[in-house]
């Protein structure tokens, strides 16, 4: 499959697709209406992109014809601008307002007591309690969302392009005593400044980017960047965790280098979290059931000594956001389907010598999968020289 990367926004056809495939399923379960609150699933029917509290911007779809957006009357001018496709506005003034006149009394406007209505399954309890009707939970837009389109396809091969050269920047940058928080500052401007260059009009209210690395004292508990003023050592195994959403569309890459030499007991980890990523790659196709590859994964690395150095899955999805459904995880019993894209990223986590973790933004096709991000590979490759400061 051929990638066209982009960062435009989408058209009009393409949010008649997604809004198309959320009302086929409305049909299907017998739903009037259905809300949407989490801002992720709002910017994947509207293109707006908003952040939750006290005023709330709700996407109310009808099984047919064009959704109507509850916005703050304060935001109308802004939402008309971002949005894409065929939208009817239906404002509030204020929160909290007089009786009559607040958020939940224009909601229904629109929805009646004869209604069924579903809701995602995170909803806001004084949104479902606003719904006159029947409230159904069902997490339709969560689901459509997993199986992406062409248009989607390429503005993520266009965050996995800066991924890429932010990772370059990353490796070429390291040596001992280098702290990766400067890396991070200019590697994520750097990216930030391309995605602006490239589009004038980008929306930095859904970007976000991370270029960072942990030292073999910290890699072993992957989400601990706690101490800002850590710096890079001689060996490793450092972890490097380049990521972000460019303009509303995640990825990300990662990967685990050592500076100088490659520690003794740091070399059966590493050539054993790469047999289980092979394994992955191996497994995640189309047919197969994504609980299936991570319980082989995981019973492979249990099989090597690894079974108390588990810490996460196989794999998630990315889109709109940086984490998303689907996943390879063990109990989650679903089928992989060509155009779902996944992180594939098995790891294991050793407290006396670090984590060995690679992870790449991986589309699966008709006939197998396509890494979609680019970084060395090999122990070689990932054995930096050491450079002075």
């Amino acid at each position: 499959m051929n990638l066209t990367p982009t960062n435009e926004f989408p058209n009009e056809s393409e949010i008649a697709s997604r809004l198309e495939k959320v009302q086929q399923e409305m049909h299907k379960q017998g739903l009037d209406y259905y809300l949407c609150h989490d801002p992720d699933n709002i910017f994947y029917l509207t293109n707006f992109a908003n952040f939750i509290h006290e005023r709330p911007f709700i996407v109310i779809v009808p099984v047919s014809g064009a959704i109507t957006f509850l916005i703050p009357k304060l935001e109308e001018p802004h939402v008309q601008i971002r949005s894409v496709g065929e939208i009817n506005y239906l404002s509030y003034f204020e929160f909290p307002a007089p009786k009559g006149e607040m958020w939940f009394d224009r909601l229904q406007d629109v929805l009646k007591p004869s209604h069924r209505v579903g809701i995602e399954s995170l909803c806001p309890v004084n949104v479902h309690n606003a719904v006159p009707g029947e409230a159904i939970i069902s997490d339709i837009v969560d689901d459509v969302r997993m199986i992406k389109s062409e248009f989607e396809i390429n503005r993520i091969a266009y965050t996995c392009q800066l991924l890429n050269e932010g990772h370059a920047t990353l490796l070429e940058q390291a040596a001992p005593g280098h702290m990766p928080v400067l890396s991070h500052k200019e590697i994520s401007g750097s990216m930030t400044q391309r995605m602006i260059t490239d589009n004038l009009s980008s929306n930095l209210l859904c970007t976000n980017f991370a270029a960072v690395s942990q030292p073999p004292n910290l890699s072993h508990d992957p989400h601990n960047f706690t101490d800002v003023l850590t710096t890079m050592v001689e060996g490793g195994p450092h972890v490097t965790v380049v990521a972000g959403k460019a303009n509303g569309y995640g990825a990300e890459l990662e990967r685990t280098f050592f500076l100088g030499h490659v520690p003794e007991k740091a070399k059966k980890p590493f050539e054993d979290m790469l047999e289980a990523r092979a394994l992955a790659y191996e497994l995640t196709i189309p047919g197969n059931c994504m609980s299936e590859v991570d319980r082989k994964v995981n019973d492979f690395f249990k099989s090597r000594g690894y079974a108390k150095n588990l810490l996460h899955r196989t794999g998630h999805s990315f889109g709109v956001t940086n984490h998303e459904a689907p996943f390879l995880a063990e109990g989650y019993e679903h089928e992989i389907k060509p155009n779902m894209i996944f992180s594939i990223e098995p790891g294991i986590y050793l407290p006396s010598i670090g984590g060995f973790r690679f992870s790449d933004t991986v589309l699966v096709t008709e006939s197998g999968n396509l890494k979609m991000t680019k970084a060395p590979e090999t122990l070689e490759e990932l054995t930096l020289p050491i450079k002075n400061l």
